[in-house]
């Protein structure tokens, strides 16, 4: 069965990674010049340096969406540049995953794909898409709704070690970002961790950092920049959080049981196993 994700930032790629380690194919898309955080733990880190690495599984660029395909039979996750999803007519996918987390629709339909499902707030069950995963940390996080919608945002980040809104890094100003602490590093409060044009940026708070902006990313006022752990353990900035996973167990729920309802017919056309996907390649070729 192949998957094809919206999105290679750290969430999505726990989604990817669990999906990769049950056995199915998976895509990832994303934008020119990625914005995550977590870029360690990133797929999209494939969109600026050709290839990345995630708890043992490789994504790599691909330039078209034949490549793509081409390129699962390496057992890899190919990431595509493709911030509107115009290659979904050709990968075919059984299931869309919407994991852009933008707290709202960027133009995902449920007619995408068999199984269309979307992450977070801003879609609705049974309108935008078949089945939507809780995102917000908290008694409810990894739940799958197939009717209604996902919490709104709270603006609020979740409570990691006693902290909030004081571990997240926000940008003071608008202009191109550049760092100086690399992900890893023990930060102190009031630390510069990087640079907005000429305009420092501090940290709230003493701990790990987590996750920071790769250098050359365009930010506004208030866009996120860095994540400061007050944790402090090392293998945290380089493994899939317990939010990711438990996120990516509620996309295989919800893959699972809406395969169970026949959203994908035996001997569809989107079949992906070895033959179909040569296929595939040969047909374009």
């Amino acid at each position: 069965m192949l998957v094809l994700i919206r999105g290679a930032g750290d969430i999505a790629s726990g989604v990817a990674l669990r999906l990769y380690n049950a056995g199915f194919f998976v895509i990832m898309t994303e934008q020119k010049k990625p914005t995550a955080i977590r870029r360690t733990v990133s797929f999209c880190e494939a969109v600026t340096n050709g290839s990345a690495e995630v708890e043992g599984v490789t994504s790599i660029l691909a330039d078209s969406p034949m490549a793509a395909l081409e390129a699962l039979k390496d057992g890899v996750i190919p990431i595509l540049v493709d911030e509107h999803n115009t290659s979904i007519d050709i990968i075919c996918p059984d299931v869309l995953v919407d994991a852009i987390l933008a707290k709202k629709n960027l133009g995902t339909r449920k007619e995408d794909a068999p199984i269309v499902i979307a992450l977070g707030p801003g879609f609705a069950a049974g309108k935008d898409c078949h089945a939507v995963i809780e995102t917000m940390r908290g008694h409810n996080l990894g739940r799958v709704f197939y009717d209604g919608e996902a919490m709104q945002d709270t603006k609020t980040p979740g409570n990691i070690g006693g902290y909030t809104t004081e571990r997240v890094i926000k940008a003071t100003a608008a202009g191109y970002f550049s760092g100086i602490v690399p992900i890893g590093s023990i930060v102190r409060a009031g630390e510069m961790i990087g640079r907005i044009g000429d305009t420092p940026v501090f940290a709230k708070i003493d701990g790990m950092l987590r996750g920071i902006l790769s250098d050359g990313v365009a930010v506004h006022g208030g866009m996120k920049c860095g994540d400061v752990d007050p944790r402090c353990e090392f293998w945290h900035c380089f493994t899939v959080s317990d939010k990711a996973r438990s996120i990516g167990g509620g996309v295989l729920e919800a893959i699972m049981r809406l395969s169970k309802k026949e959203h994908i017919a035996a001997g569809n056309s989107r079949c992906t196993c070895a033959l179909c996907l040569e296929s595939k390649s040969d047909n374009a070729t």
